[in-house]
C-alpha cells in the first residue's frame, strides 16, 4: 500500500471512530495528547516539538509543541512567517502576496477542503478559521488552533500568534517598536499635510470600486489607527461601521479625501484612471494619490505593515 493512500485510510478511520465515540469524544480532541494519525516518521521528528504547552485558544485549551516545526496556515500565515515559524503549508492569498513569494519556497498550497493533502504534510500544529466547518476533522490530523478574523485588532493579533509559537515577548517587542515608530511617522505627516487634512483608501478590482475604514488592511489600521491621520467623514458614515462600503465611478469624489490611498492590481484594468471623471477628483488634480499593490497589502502583519510604512513615509513626506 503506498504512502499517500495509507494516509488516507488512517485518516479516514480515525473520523470513522470518532463519530462512533459520540459524546465520549473530547470537545478539542487535540487537547487529548500528541497527534493520533501521524506517521511514525513524523512522530520521531525534532526534539524541540516534543515538548508541550497548553494555548488557550477561542474554542477552548489546545496541547501543542512549544516549538512546532511543521506548521500548516490555513489564515494568519504571515503572521507566523514575521516570527520565522517553519511553515509546511498556507492559503491560497499568501503563496500569491508578492511580499513572500521568497519566504515559501517548498511550502504548499492548502484549503481546509483538502484534507488529504494536509495529513501528507504531517503538520505538528494546524491554524485554522474558526468558520471552519473542518475544524472537527482538522483536529485529528494534528493539534489545531481556530481564529475569528478581526475577533482581536491587528497588533493583539500578532501577539497571539506570539504566544502560540512561544515567541511573545518577540511580537511584543515589534508591536511597541512599531507603534512608536509609526505614531512618530505620523505626527511628521500631520505637520506637512495639516492637522485636518484627510485620507481615503480606495481600492478597484476592474469591476467595483471599494473605500475602506480603518480596519481593512490595504494599510487602513497603519494610517488611521498607528498614525492617527483622518478619514472623511462621507467614508466614517459609510465604510467605518461595515469595513469597506462598494462605490460606483460616478459617486468617487463624494468619498475622496484631501489624499488618496489607491490599491490596485498592475494587471488589472486601470482604464478607470484616465476618465475624467477619476481626473476631477481634487487630490488626484494635486496629484495627492499613493498607489499600492493590492497583492501586497491584503495582509496586516508585520512584513507588510513595515513595506507600507515605508511606501506612506516617502509618499506623504516627498
Amino acid at each position: 500500500m503506498n504512502k499517500k493512500l495509507f494516509l488516507t485510510v488512517v485518516f479516514m478511520l480515525s473520523v470513522i471512530l470518532l463519530g462512533a465515540c459520540g459524546n465520549n469524544a473530547s470537545k478539542h480532541p487535540s487537547s487529548a495528547g500528541p497527534i493520533a494519525n501521524e506517521p511514525a516518521s513524523a512522530a520521531a521528528g525534532s526534539a524541540a516539538s516534543t515538548e508541550r504547552v497548553t494555548y488557550q485558544s477561542e474554542l477552548g485549551p489546545v496541547d501543542v509543541p512549544a516549538n512546532p516545526r511543521r506548521i500548516v496556515a490555513l489564515t494568519n500565515a504571515p503572521n507566523v512567517l514575521s516570527l520565522g515559524g517553519t511553515l509546511v503549508g498556507v492559503d491560497e492569498w499568501t503563496e500569491k502576496n508578492p511580499l513572500f513569494t521568497g519566504k515559501l519556497k517548498g511550502v504548499e498550497v492548502v484549503s481546509d477542503g483538502n484534507l488529504e493533502k494536509i495529513i501528507e504534510l504531517n503538520p505538528d500544529l494546524i491554524i485554522a478559521d474558526a468558520s471552519s466547518k473542518n475544524i472537527k476533522k482538522l483536529e485529528q490530523i494534528a493539534p489545531t488552533v481556530a481564529y475569528t478574523w478581526g475577533k482581536r485588532d491587528y497588533l493583539a493579533q500578532q501577539i497571539e500568534i506570539g504566544k502560540l509559537l512561544s515567541k511573545e515577548q518577540e511580537a511584543k517587542a515589534w508591536v511597541e517598536d512599531f507603534s512608536k515608530r509609526a505614531k512618530a511617522i505620523g505626527e511628521e505627516i500631520k505637520k506637512k499635510i495639516g492637522e485636518n487634512a484627510t485620507v481615503s483608501v480606495f481600492e478597484t478590482d476592474s469591476k467595483n470600486f471599494y473605500v475602506f475604514g480603518n480596519a481593512w488592511a490595504r494599510g487602513t489600521e497603519l494610517l488611521y489607527q498607528a498614525m492617527g491621520l483622518n478619514m472623511p467623514e462621507k467614508v466614517k458614515a459609510d465604510a467605518l461601521g461595515p469595513g469597506y462600503y462598494t462605490l460606483s465611478p460616478e459617486v468617487l469624489s463624494d468619498y475622496a479625501g484631501d489624499y488618496i490611498v489607491l490599491s490596485r492590481s498592475a494587471a488589472g484594468d486601470n482604464s478607470f484612471m484616465q476618465t475624467n471623471t477619476w481626473r476631477n477628483i481634487p487630490a488626484v488634480k494635486n496629484k495627492h494619490v499613493i498607489e499600492i499593490d493590492t497583492e501586497a497589502s491584503s495582509y496586516s502583519d508585520p512584513t507588510t505593515l513595515e513595506h507600507l510604512l515605508d511606501i506612506f513615509k516617502e509618499g506623504f513626506l516627498k
